[in-house]
This record gives C-alpha cells, structure tokens and sequence, in this order.
C-alpha cells in the first residue's frame, strides 16, 4: 500500500548500529498537521501509515516494533525489539518498551518505566516512575505501578490495584483491590493461598479464622465476612489457571 501519511527524511541518528530516518507528515491526520516533523524510524514497517499513529519530538522506534491505530509515542522514549504499541496508548518520557512486549488500549507507560519480555500494559493502566514490568506479567484495567516497583514472571496487576515503592509482585500471582467499610486492600493470589495485607492463607483458613472471630459477634459481622470471602473467592477464581490449589 502507498505510504500518503510520512516521509523518511534525510535527518538520520544511529542506534545500536542502526540507522534511524526522523519522519515528515506529508498529510494532515489526528492532531497532526501536513509538514509536521516527528521523531525517528528505522523503516515503514516500524509505524502503520493507517491511523492516527504517531512518533514525536526525538522519540525512537526501530527493530521490528510497531506502532499503530492511534497510539503516541513521544519525548525521549524508545520502542524497539518486537515490541508493539497500538490502540489509544502512550510512550512517553524516557520509558522504553521493547522484546515481544505490548501496550495498548488507553494505557500510559512514562517516566524511565520498562515493559519487556512478553509483558502486557492496557486498558487504562500507568506505568510510570522507574517501575519495571516483564516476563509474562500483564497489568490492566485502572491499575497503576510506579516507583521502582516490579512486576514479573506470570504476575496479574488489575483493577485499581496500586503496586509502588520498592514492591516486587512475581511468580503465578495477582493483585486487585477489595474495598469494603471504605477502606481499600489490595488482595494477592499466589499458590492457593491469599494475601490481604500482612496476613497470608488458604481460603478454607481464611474462612476458619474469621469464623472464630465472629462467632461472639452479631449478624452484621457474619455477613460482612461471607461478602468479604465471596469477594476473595471470585478473585481467586478469576485466576484459577494460576493458583495450584484453594486450600
């Protein structure tokens, strides 16, 4: 297909060995205006000529990455490898993505934030600070990772769950939050077991435990806890393929 969106300029850089083209609207689209200069390329196959897909300022992408549909990436941000970034997403500061990795949907990773490996970032999630995620992770729905968190290995990170600091989330693992009396926890399944703040069990000692508790209480407690374990038992089903066993 004829390529009517951009041109690779003569305005080239070198990256690992390769030469990159800085790229020229040749039409109007998005918020992009005809004569624009954008950020650098190695080949066409790097950013869709559909769209309104778009490589700003002195961002790079390179390798056999590609941006496409509406995605943005700009400022000093790299995407290379294999990785793709599509939809509504942003790349932006001086975050990199790369390996098979992908962001998409209206999902933001800024900052010096990585994603790589086979990691996955979307729907509405920000990564962002010096926060890493890879292996086979996937973070999503509203959460956030930020910091010099870390998410890894087969590790699930959704909902409005907020994963900062120094905290490191790996393994076959989840984390979404539960909000019950107005008060927000974020809940981690990993091996069966469940983690809500310090406290980690199965779901049949999580249940003996609590039913201890509550046994001198009245009604209203006993129903707050069958709530509150209904909830944990969909999480934990939610990721029956990660947990090797409910206790």
């Amino acid at each position: 297909m004829k390529n009517d969106k951009y041109i690779l300029t003569d305005e080239t850089v070198m990256r690992s060995g390769v030469t990159l083209h800085r790229i020229k609207a040749i039409k109007s689209f998005g918020n992009v205006s005809k004569g624009d200069i954008g950020g650098y390329i190695e080949k066409e196959s790097n950013l869709s000529t559909n769209g309104n897909a778009w490589v700003y300022g002195d961002a790079r992408v390179y390798g056999d990455a590609c941006v496409y549909g509406d995605a943005r990436v700009y400022g000093d941000a790299r995407v290379f490898g294999d990785a793709s970034v599509y939809g509504n997403a942003e790349v932006f500061g001086d975050a990199r993505v790369f390996g098979d990795a992908e962001v998409f949907g209206d999902a933001w990773v800024y900052g010096d934030a990585s994603v790589y490996g086979g990691a996955r970032v979307y729907g509405d999630a920000c990564v962002y600070g010096d926060a890493c995620v890879y292996g086979d992770a996937c973070v999503y729905g509203d959460a956030w990772v930020y910091g010099d968190a870390e998410v890894f290995g087969d590790a699930w990170v959704y909902g409005d769950a907020s994963v900062y600091g120094g905290a490191r989330v790996y393994g076959k693992c989840s984390v979404t939050p539960i909000t019950f009396t107005g008060l927000s926890y974020n809940v981690t399944v990993i091996d069966g077991h469940i983690r809500i703040g310090c406290e980690c069990h199965t779901i049949s000692q999580w249940d003996k435990m609590s039913k201890k508790k509550i046994s001198e209480m009245d009604h209203g407690a006993l129903q707050w806890w069958e709530t509150y374990k209904a909830s944990i038992m969909r999480i934990a089903k939610e990721h029956r393929k990660t947990v090797k066993s409910w206790g």
